[in-house]
């Protein structure tokens, strides 16, 4: 038999269904939800998965302010940012960004954990982080992430 009975199907942009889901981040590890949150992202959860396309879902995440870090990681952990020129290197913990900026620290992880390309850039578009748990996506109708 020199003939193949089938043909590997390759996601397009006419035969994507993208679906928005919510995630409550309450006194969730960032870790761990942030490499579900990726998955989802990057659309590896579906049967129709294609590594050089997005297929991936919408993500709503709420209360991203009352995630928490193991161990000692709220005062230990450092977060490094370089502009480039001679001593422009900043660096802040994890305990003053969330201060600062509360949405952040999720953000970074799950951006992490993304592709380093174009793609990982369209990726990151479709999530939305809040501190609160009220979002404006309430026309989508977005379901609960069970992951």
């Amino acid at each position: 038999m020199n003939t193949l009975s089938y043909k590997t199907q390759s996601a397009n942009a006419d035969s994507v269904q993208r679906e928005w889901f919510v995630v409550d981040a309450t006194n969730e590890k960032v870790g761990r939800l942030a490499s579900k949150i990726a998955t989802v992202l990057r659309g590896k959860h579906k049967p129709s998965y294609t590594p050089h396309f997005d297929t991936g879902d919408y993500i709503i995440v709420l209360n991203a302010d009352k995630v928490r870090f193991t161990g000692a990681k709220m005062d230990q952990k450092v977060y490094l940012t370089y502009s480039g020129y001679p001593g422009g290197q900043k660096s802040t913990t994890a305990k003053e960004l969330a201060a600062k900026k509360p949405t952040a620290i999720l953000e970074k992880a799950i951006k992490g954990m993304l592709p380093k390309n174009k793609l990982g850039r369209a990726m990151i578009k479709k999530l939305f982080v809040y501190t609160g748990d009220e979002h404006p996506h309430g026309a989508q109708k977005p379901q609960p992430l069970n992951a």
